[in-house]
């Protein structure tokens, strides 16, 4: 079994703030839970069965599993089913005191069940009703069905990504388009919030995977938009500066960044290859894109010389940027990630902390955990029940 924490919630900047979470899987309840960290109550209606599907997905932790739990940490969990008639009307309490309702349903469930964001409006003007898809709303895709990879796939991350030899690669150790739908969301959320403050009324927030992936597409738009063709897959270089790739040592590879000309000169210094700075093949950094595959090869001749934590030190002093490669373990031991309190404890596990700090309010090493199965179910029934059953 996990451990259990009997961890306080922080109070945050939407303390006191009702969500109503309808969201299962990563994408939606990724967003929901920056909400819940920075203070929101978070009411997790789950269906019957077997809850949110990724109750079932490794890896686990006992009999919990981290996929739930990192993405539903400090919310109360309750089944209904939407379709039963009591659930309902405790579905509509619920959402006539709510602030926000959050739901990433394909495009149309809200619809057949009857609570859409028009239906919901009626009963409660100021909700914020946020729903994110794949597709969105609207579009011949809209419900087109959709999970991470298919995105990466269809917003042309997928072909942009890896080496010029090697196959299209989905981006690696994260679900990105889940995750930027989920950002999104919370983003949409927080600005509907901010203008109910000015108007009193509440939205309808439309967010999709797929829009969201190509909002972060920043480079490879660049491209397509000044020259009418998709770039080429170009591996850990940058697509318009150089030097700026994984560059081997003696023993193992490092970063390096040269965002200009000065720097380029400082690191050829600092490198012992000083000639490079002024060889008319890397002068400029038109010339050095051009050229950077002799570019690359006569930096690394230089840095075959030295172990990386040689380079890597004197490197940095000279005020050129330059960062070691490391893997998860390595970054989550990094000084930095404590300092920050990247890694917290929930339910007896670690799992990332929450990115943003706002001065003002506590950000804990130790929250809330996920909740079990309908852990909260006999008191919300009560708390929303109608008024008839009360």
């Amino acid at each position: 079994m996990m451990t259990e924490t009997t961890a306080a919630k922080a109070k945050g900047p939407f303390d006191g703030l009702l969500v109503i979470d309808l969201t299962h899987v990563l994408n939606g309840p990724f967003g929901t839970t920056i909400l819940t960290d920075l203070g929101a109550r978070t009411i997790k209606v789950e269906p019957p069965g077997h809850g949110d599907d990724t109750r079932t997905y490794g890896p686990y932790v006992g009999d919990q599993s981290l996929y739930f739990s990192f993405v539903n940490r400090g919310k109360e969990s309750i089944v209904l089913n939407l379709k039963e008639e009591g659930d309902r009307a405790i579905f509509l309490e619920m959402v006539c005191k709510a602030d926000v309702l959050a739901e990433n349903f394909r495009p149309g469930v809200m619809d057949r069940l009857g609570f859409n964001y028009e239906e919901l409006a009626k009963i409660n003007p100021r909700l914020i009703y946020a729903s994110s898809s794949g597709f969105g709303q609207t579009g011949p895709l809209a419900h087109y069905p959709a999970y991470d990879t298919i995105v990466q796939a269809m917003s042309g991350v997928m072909m942009a990504t890896g080496f010029p030899d090697g196959p299209p690669t989905r981006v690696g150790g994260t679900s990105l388009s889940d995750l930027c739908g989920g950002v999104f969301m919370f983003c949409g959320i927080a600005s509907a919030l901010y203008a109910r403050e000015r108007t009193g009324k509440g939205a309808h927030i439309d967010v999709s995977m797929f829009d969201g992936t190509l909002a972060f597409l920043q480079h490879a738009l660049m491209c397509w938009s000044a020259t009418g063709k998709a770039p080429e897959r170009i591996g850990n270089r940058h697509p318009y500066m150089a030097p700026f790739d994984v560059f081997q040592a003696q023993d193992k590879p490092f970063v390096i960044c040269c965002g200009n000309d000065h720097l380029f000169k400082a690191l050829c210094d600092v490198i012992g290859a000083p000639e490079l700075a002024t060889d008319p093949r890397f002068v400029e950094n038109h010339d050095r894109m051009t050229n950077n595959d002799a570019l690359k090869a006569a930096l690394e001749k230089a840095l075959s010389k030295q172990p990386a934590s040689y380079w890597l030190d004197v490197i940095h002093k000279a005020g050129v940027p330059v960062g070691p490669l490391l893997d998860i373990a390595e970054a989550a031991a990094l000084p930095q990630t404590s300092a920050r309190n990247m890694l917290i404890k929930s339910g007896g596990v670690m799992m990332p902390g929450n990115p943003v700090k706002i001065s003002g309010y506590d950000d804990p090493h130790e929250r809330p955990s996920a909740p079990k199965l309908d852990e909260q179910g006999a008191a919300l029934r009560k708390e929303f029940a109608a008024p008839e059953a009360k």
